[in-house]
């Protein structure tokens, strides 16, 4: 069986897809093959590579003393590559994905303190349907960790209020079971029963997604992005607001109390754990405790 030629597949894309310059792809070929070189591999093996040789590569490079835009400029070859193999199915997971070209190799994501998403929570009107949407919708990303391209395709038949849980799709159109609190059911019913009728449209065909806009329309990625966005900013919060910081925040926060990884990785729908544990970098509070606890000379 003939092996599969990754780079020149990839630079077809590049060129087709994404119709980027011939000294681009030469650019990016040639970072690829330089990896290779780095690594000892053949380009065959490429899809082979885990996240923990690519973030030794990056730190190698700088102990090299390279400049801080060549390493960018590597690692964005890198990582380009990754994703086209995962979009392309020849991988289920991209080892590039939370790699970072900082000191320690690893972006650590930012994430809000407790206290903050207990006031970010608290900010919208709920005595309006708005408010009552935007309550149920900020709830919902804290208590279950979803990506916001996950909340907005949200459909009501995957929403199970008894049992407190939401069905979600995720990358790759899997599937996974995620629980929510008691907060974030109570709002979201309310929401359901009586701020969601309020932005149907006289005559138009119920969209069957939860979260909706003026006009009966689901809401977008981007209106999801600057609802928060505003919301942080009466909060008083100087950080900047994301929906992300709260899929961040969500996991670290369990971390913090208790859960344990391959939990949290299920409800984030990560498929591979190594992305999971970018997180415990974050959750010294935890070991801090049990240190406290345990130590006969603490």
């Amino acid at each position: 069986m003939d092996k599969v030629d990754y780079i020149a597949l990839f630079l077809e894309y590049l060129q087709v897809e994404m119709g980027l310059s011939r000294n681009t792809q030469q650019s990016y070929a040639r970072d690829l093959r330089l990896f290779c070189k780095a690594l000892g591999i053949g380009e065959a093996d490429l899809p082979q590579v885990g996240r923990s040789r690519i973030i030794r590569y990056v730190t190698d490079l700088k102990m090299q003393g390279r400049a801080a835009a060549t390493i960018a400029r590597k690692l964005a070859a890198l990582k380009a590559f990754y994703r086209f193999l995962v979009g392309e199915g020849f991988l289920a997971a991209d080892p590039a994905e939370a790699v970072e070209a900082g000191t320690k190799g690893v972006h650590l994501p930012k994430v809000l303190t407790e206290d903050e998403v207990r006031t970010l929570l608290a900010q919208p009107d709920v005595t309006t349907a708005e408010g009552l949407r935007d309550r149920a919708l900020l709830e919902m990303l804290y208590a279950t960790g979803m990506r916001v391209s996950e909340l907005v395709h949200l459909k009501r038949e995957d929403v199970h209020l008894d049992l407190q849980y939401v069905l979600v799709f995720g990358k790759g159109a899997k599937e996974r079971i995620v629980p929510m609190g008691s907060v974030a059911a109570r709002f979201l019913g309310r929401y359901l029963a009586e701020g969601r009728p309020a932005f149907f449209v006289k005559g138009e065909e119920d969209p069957g997604t939860v979260f909706l806009g003026l006009g009966g329309q689901a809401l977008t990625r981007q209106r999801v992005w600057e609802l928060i966005g505003d919301y942080g900013r009466s909060a008083g919060l100087l950080k900047r607001i994301s929906p992300h910081m709260l899929r961040h925040s969500f996991a670290t926060h369990l971390l913090d109390n208790g859960a344990d990884l391959r939990s949290v990785q299920e409800m984030l729908g990560h498929a591979d754990i190594s992305t999971t544990q970018i997180y415990t970098h974050l959750t010294n509070k935890r070991l801090r405790a049990v240190y406290e606890k345990a130590h006969p000379r603490k």
